[in-house]
């Protein structure tokens, strides 16, 4: 009797254990991405249907994958804590606050994979305007968000390091929340707006009008190159759907090689698919300028997590970069 029980014992052990390994994973996912020339590896897995080959080739056949746009970080950390995304895409920031929320939850958010380092640019029209200490009350800096966006916290570091500390939050009063395009026009219009911190092809498209230039570029900012944009999900997700996400980043590896492999095509393929006011020469332009791109290393992560962390953004620090992404990347020469 005794042997029975242990036989069968054994023998629903290792029917668990079966149903856990064999268990199926998601059939659809729901990835969400920003308007932008950062986004571009995203475009190129959509319209190529390079995750669902990659799942497909993990045993996840007949994946869905679903692509939507999303304004900002903040929507896209409500969209993954709800369940309505699996993948979101943005600045580093965002996945900076919503790890640092969630470590301790038992579902902590990290990043799949970093998906570029590339500068961001604050130009204007006001010609008094060599540097930020020249910025006045007459003037009003347009960005994607006040005070959340990447672009609205490099704007503190920048006041940091060139007013000082004190002056860290002095030109937050100067910012005015407006789309890419929205602060383009605004700025290109020449009324309230005279500065515009922006992203690719935007801060681009700007400088072709003649009396725009560039006073800050980030890269100065922080002494090196740093990653623009990253994607994240949560742990559980990753967990319970390790082809599916291996899937995903295998992709983005596949989407980034054929950036790099020909950046003319790639130029073309961001004009047909983004349909903004870029032209092929411009896009091939920036795609082919030496401080953009295209990797899944991350770059410069520990220095956002240290501002966010000294200024109290966020309540708890990463020993390391790579607290905050998933192993895939782990063996990268990242920082």
């Amino acid at each position: 009797m005794i042997a029975f029980k242990w036989k069968a014992l054994a023998a629903l052990a290792l029917l668990a254990a079966t149903t856990a390994g064999t268990r199926a994973e998601v059939d659809s996912v729901t990835i969400a991405r920003q308007p932008s020339l950062g986004h571009l590896p995203l475009m190129i897995m959509e319209d190529r249907g390079l995750l669902e080959k990659a799942a497909a080739a993990r045993g996840v056949p007949n994946l869905k994958a679903r692509y939507i746009k999303l304004a900002g970080g903040a929507a896209m950390n409500d969209g993954l804590l709800s369940g309505a995304i699996q993948f979101a895409a943005g600045g580093v920031p965002p996945l900076v606050l919503l790890w640092s929320k969630t470590r301790d939850s038992g579902n902590p958010v990290k990043a799949v994979s970093a998906m570029n380092s590339m500068p961001l640019w604050l130009n204007t029209s006001n010609p008094n305007v060599k540097s930020l200490k020249d910025f006045t009350e007459k003037d009003k800096i347009a960005l994607p968000a006040v005070k959340v966006s990447v672009q609205a916290m490099f704007l503190q570091m920048a006041a940091e390091k060139e007013l000082g500390a004190a002056q860290r939050n002095a030109l937050d009063k100067l910012t005015v929340t407006l789309s890419h395009t929205d602060g383009m026009a605004a700025l290109l219009a020449g009324n309230e707006v005279t500065a515009h911190f922006t992203a690719a092809p935007v801060q681009e498209l700007e400088l072709r009008k003649p009396g725009v230039r560039t006073v800050l570029n980030t890269y100065d900012i922080l002494g090196q190159p740093s990653t623009f944009n990253v994607v994240w999900t949560t742990t559980r997700f990753a967990g319970d759907n390790p082809k599916v996400t291996g899937a995903f980043f295998a992709a983005l590896e596949e989407a980034i090689a054929l950036i790099n492999a020909d950046k003319a095509a790639a130029a073309r393929d961001y004009v047909r698919l983004a349909g903004d006011a870029s032209d092929v020469a411009l896009i091939e332009g920036i795609l082919n300028d030496p401080q953009v791109r295209f990797t899944t290393t991350p770059e410069a992560i520990g220095k956002y997590v240290d501002f966010m962390a000294r200024t109290g953004a966020i309540a708890a620090k990463a020993d390391s970069w790579k607290d905050l992404f998933l192993p895939a990347v782990h063996d990268k020469p990242g920082s």
